[in-house]
């Protein structure tokens, strides 16, 4: 009997398939004591599986490259983390067996973490991942991961680790469901990169038996079980609908009465650029240059080192626009030689341009690599700062970038509701700005953007987001001046529209997206994404707010 549920769509495409579960975590090993004259060996046991470990992390980075290398590298880091290390030679010196001393300081570690609120709690299921990989090489078992099948199916699991989801088949993996997780969570925004249909936050996903037939819509966040022949031709129909209209958009980014979108693309670094070119990207929305800081935790990159990454994603874009985000340190994303290690809550603490203003020096170098890298080249860079509050943050950006000798246009993200509130005295100091939505979402409503029980509150349709996006756009307007939106909500081809309507003049998405959102904006007169964005804003509920888009657009 065909039944539906209903998770978070986070990625386009609809998949239809068998339901394959993610291998079992690691069992709980057995409370033994060892005898004092083997502490040294189990030392040395455990020292030897975290290495292996953050080797193997490391290299399936390099194999994934772009946003997942990121993700991968800093999973490997807090493998490392000498104070979990010094927790187990401790635990181990009192005769725990290593696989159980790994155990018990990373269950004491994720207490902690979970425990912190905000982006750290949002880690737990990282370093459950980490743990669950030590502890399976120290007790010789297989690793918890993706099932061997040699028939495509639908991959269902609790969540899904950064380690898993970045070396996924699609050639297998028809699309993937899990249980948690949140539209902005890492595995969301790999599923993205990967092209590959998914759905998070799924109410009772492990319930669903192995090898049942189900069909799943990543755009909607419908799953149907056992869907009907009906239901099953249906979707098949719509997909190859979709499938022909992306084959026959191309160009720039375009309402269609010819109102101009520029369709640009997010990147985690050079690795990132072919898909981004592939996908007819008009440039870079959104150049996270933190990839480049996580290879070593202990000190920033040379000013030649950077230069060279810069130049790369530079190049690759003659005549188009290239918006470079500064190092976006701390909360998730923290540095040993940059972030405070004692913050109650660091979310809400010394992050973004606050720890580059904090570290001039690093800022600096940065900012002059920059400059030497755009030398001779008809790119058009720009360069923004994260986590700005108010007009004395956005001053200081721009300061810095005048005294490094940066010619390029300096500007402001909006992730903070203040930075919405008051954008029209931001653009005072600045030329451009940049919203980022996944960050803005998560401080309007309190709501980590890691937690899939929050889901609700961190989707992009919810109207009081989209006020403060108004609220951006129309200071934009009014200072003649852009304002892009980078965060994810831009890879929702309905909402794109929205944002259009609300006065966006730019839209930055993982490459996969750009397709989708310049065939939906093709269909599409400025005035009817202005209706739909009124009354997207009239609603009450984001539910609300996407049907109520709809209708407009669909003429209902």
């Amino acid at each position: 009997m065909e039944t539906t549920l209903r998770g978070v769509g986070v990625s386009h495409g609809v998949a239809i398939g068998e339901v394959r579960h993610m291998g079992t975590a690691v069992l709980e090993p057995p409370a033994k004591q060892i005898p004092a004259e083997e502490a040294e060996r189990e030392q040395g046991r455990a020292r030897q599986a975290v290495e292996a470990v953050a080797a193997d992390l490391t290299a399936r980075g390099n194999l994934a490259g772009g946003e997942a290398q990121a993700v991968l590298e800093a999973q490997a880091l807090m493998a490392q983390d000498p104070e979990l290390m010094a927790d187990v030679d401790r635990r181990i010196a009192v005769g725990s067996t290593a696989e159980r001393a790994v155990y018990d300081a990373f269950a004491a570690y994720r207490e902690l973490l979970a425990g912190a609120g905000e982006y750290l709690a949002g880690r737990v299921a990282d370093l459950d991942d980490v743990r669950n990989r030590i502890v399976a090489r120290l007790l010789g078992v297989p690793m918890p991961g993706v099932p061997d099948s040699d028939e495509p199916y639908v991959l269902v699991a609790r969540d899904l680790a950064p380690a898993d989801t970045a070396l996924l088949d699609p050639g297998l993996v028809l699309g993937f469901v899990t249980e948690e997780g949140g539209p902005t969570s890492h595995s969301a925004i790999l599923a993205r990169a990967l092209g590959v249909p998914a759905v998070v936050a799924l109410p009772g996903a492990g319930e669903l038996s192995e090898g049942t037939m189900i069909a799943v819509d990543g755009s909607t966040g419908e799953i149907f079980v056992n869907p009907s022949d009906e239901k099953t031709a249906q979707l098949e129909a719509a997909a190859a609908e979709r499938k022909a209209a992306l084959a026959a958009s191309s160009g720039p980014g375009a309402t269609a009465d010819g109102h101009k979108v520029p369709l640009l693309a997010n990147v985690g670094g050079p690795s990132d650029v072919a898909a981004a070119v592939g996908a007819g990207a008009e440039g870079v929305g959104l150049f996270r240059t933190e990839f480049l800081f996580l290879d070593d935790n202990k000190k920033a990159p040379s000013e030649e080192k950077q230069v060279e990454a810069y130049r790369q994603v530079l190049e690759a874009f003659p005549e188009g626009r290239v918006v470079v985000r500064v190092l976006d340190a701390g909360a998730d994303k923290p540095l040993d030689f940059l972030t405070p290690a004692d913050e109650p809550n660091p979310a809400l603490g010394v992050r973004g341009l606050r720890t580059l203003l904090d570290h001039p020096d690093v800022l600096r170098t940065q900012l002059t690599a920059l400059a030497k890298a755009a030398e001779g080249l008809p790119v058009y860079l720009e360069v923004m700062a994260p986590m700005v509050a108010d007009r004395t943050d956005a001053r200081a950006f721009a300061d810095a970038c005048r005294e490094a000798g940066l010619q390029a246009k300096f500007g402001a993200m909006v992730e903070i509701p203040s930075a919405a509130l008051r954008a029209r005295s931001i653009l005072q100091e600045v030329e451009f700005l940049s919203l980022g939505t996944n960050d803005l979402a998560q401080y309007t409503f309190a709501a980590d953007r890691q937690v899939g029980a929050v889901s609700r509150l961190q989707d992009p349709w919810q109207p009081a987001l989209l006020d403060l996006v108004a609220l951006s756009a129309e200071a934009a307007k009014a200072e003649g001046k852009s304002c892009g939106v980078c965060g994810e909500a831009a890879s929702d081809p309905l909402l794109a529209c929205v944002l259009t309507g609300l006065g966006v003049t730019s839209l930055s998405m993982g490459a996969a997206s750009i397709p989708y959102v310049r065939a939906t904006l093709a269909k599409y007169t400025l005035a009817q994404c202005e209706r739909a964005a009124a009354a997207a804003r009239a609603a009450d509920t984001a539910d609300d707010a996407r049907k109520a888009a709809q209708a407009v657009l669909s003429g209902e």
